[in-house]
């Protein structure tokens, strides 16, 4: 009977995803529907598209656990700073500008806008390869995770499940484009802000509930992290310093991933980026607070687990592995809705950009609308394949932990195009010069990161730190390049920015405006 909830719940979410690609094809029948969905998308599907390709099997069973041992109930800062940094600054300072500098450009990815902003078609090229290469270590991250559950849940073998969640989200990708994507995201986002608070509920009460819990932390010692008592249910935590560069990683990290950013590009209108601003944040501060609120109880359960034998990522399948059959079924649901619809942006950005950027017009000149969409579609089941190949392959050998992988993606990416992309929204003065240092910058210094990590400081041998030092870099790199280079073309800069300076008329809920005088007042 138990087995028979969990495989009737399953059923039921796939056969949803799948109907709604299906349904979906009416809006990809060209490359600004199938990428962008023809930019009407509204806030409430594209803040749950956001939020659920910020979050994943990554945070939920990589992150969580790692971090929650590591320091405790502190690990809920970065949820926070996920939820005010990584979403609401993230839209007050992207979300308007990306959505109108982008259309007025013509942009449908972030290659594309480095071509047109920086008047550079090497550019284009670099960052996709950039994009391309980097997203596939991320992508195999997110299998990790749900094997360790599905394992747990129904004794299926890791490579069997990495391929069945391969393939329903690629024909539901595949079939309906970006529209597809952004409904599953709202249906799986709210599975996961449900899951999450039931998963937290259920938790402490199996501790004795949340004041039993947080005292039973607070008795835990381990001389190797710290000889102070309460250490692990204090504030910051047993190491602050590492702790800020998860937040900052986390966070930050998010304003230079093109998957993330590219949702900013489909925003329907103005009430849509205001609206979509606060659905954003709300849905972060649930779903990832709460999954490092959650993380932060691991030692816990240090009976249970053996971290030095079986890793990090098997601290959450040990937390919930004793609740009801129903709880474990809807945690297994919440963790592959996480996945799928992280997994769907990823895969959907790095195809439409490969596309786009790089075969369309370099290794071939003339490519019809109809043979873009079909590229688009193929490569979106070549990058799926890829990433499985890798993910079997890294859980055979033991490669390592979710986190680094994520982090050496994120690091590497964030590090990249932060900077390029935030100056290019804000200042006339950047140049493609200090796009080109920025972007090998940091995919030198996280390729060294994984090769010669030893050569590393030591608090730079973490991937998660050494992708925090790529954008802080990046952003002094870019205005010092700049000033130091030859200027962009005055006319041409002009263009780019004179999308901001177009005068709008608005009804008076929307802003308001000045008063209008009559003869009483003057």
């Amino acid at each position: 009977m138990d087995m028979c909830i969990k495989i009737a719940m399953l059923v039921l979410f796939f056969s949803s995803m799948i109907g709604v690609g299906i349904y979906c094809r009416k809006h990809s029948t060209d490359v600004d529907g199938f990428v962008l969905g023809g930019r009407s998308v509204g806030p409430w599907l594209t803040a749950f598209a956001y939020g659920t390709s910020y979050f994943s099997a990554v945070v939920f069973v990589g992150y969580a656990g790692q971090f929650g041992w590591k320091y405790g109930t502190a690990a809920t800062w970065a949820g926070i700073g996920n939820a005010l940094l990584g979403s609401l600054l993230a839209w007050a300072v992207l979300g308007r500008r990306t959505r109108v500098m982008t259309q007025h450009l013509g942009s449908a990815t972030m290659p594309q806008f480095f071509e047109t902003r920086y008047d550079s078609k090497s550019l284009k090229l670099a960052s996709s390869m950039v994009i391309f290469i980097f997203l596939i270590p991320y992508t195999a991250s997110l299998y990790n995770g749900l094997s360790r559950l599905f394992g747990m849940a129904f004794n299926i073998d890791y490579s069997v499940c990495v391929i069945a969640m391969a393939i329903l989200t690629a024909i539901y990708v595949i079939a309906g484009g970006y529209m597809a994507t952004a409904i599953n995201d709202f249906i799986q986002g709210c599975i996961m802000l449900v899951g999450i608070v039931a998963v937290i509920a259920a938790v402490l009460k199996d501790n004795g509930g949340f004041m039993a819990a947080l005292d039973g932390l607070g008795k835990i010692t381990d001389p190797a992290v710290s000889e102070t008592p309460g250490i692990f249910n204090s504030f910051f935590g047993p190491d602050p310093v590492n702790l800020l560069g998860v937040v900052l990683l986390t966070s930050f990290g998010t304003w230079g991933l093109p998957q993330m950013v590219q949702k900013f590009y489909a925003i329907k209108s103005e009430k849509a980026i205001s609206k979509g601003m606060i659905i954003s944040t709300v849905f972060a501060m649930v779903v990832a607070g709460g999954c490092y609120f959650l993380g932060g109880f691991a030692r816990l359960y240090g009976d249970r687990v053996d971290v030095a034998a079986e890793g990090y990522d098997a601290i959450i399948p040990a937390m919930i592995s004793d609740l009801s059959p129903l709880l474990i079924a809807v945690v297994v649901v919440l963790v592959l809705s996480a996945s799928m619809s992280t997994l769907s942006s990823l895969v959907l950005a790095s195809s439409s950009t490969l596309t786009l950027d790089f075969i369309k017009g370099t290794l071939v000149k003339n490519l019809s609308e109809k043979k873009q969409l079909f590229i688009i579609r193929v490569l979106i089941g070549v990058f799926i394949a890829i990433s499985v190949v890798i993910a079997i392959i890294q859980y055979n050998s033991n490669v390592t932990f979710i986190a680094q992988l994520m982090g050496v993606s994120w690091g590497a990416l964030a590090g990249a195009f932060l900077a390029p992309f935030l100056y290019g929204l804000y200042w006339k003065r950047a140049t493609k010069l200090s796009v080109w240092v920025s972007m090998v910058f940091s995919s030198v210094v996280m390729l060294a990161n994984i090769f010669c990590q030893e050569a590393f400081p030591a608090l730079l041998r973490s991937p998660i730190n050494a992708g925090v030092f790529c954008m802080i870099a990046g952003l002094l790199i870019v205005p010092v390049v700049s000033l130091v280079s030859k200027p962009p073309k005055k006319e041409y800069v002009e263009k780019v920015f004179s999308c901001y300076n177009k005068k709008v008329v608005v009804l008076a809920t929307d802003a308001i405006g000045e008063p209008i005088k009559t003869e009483e007042s003057t």
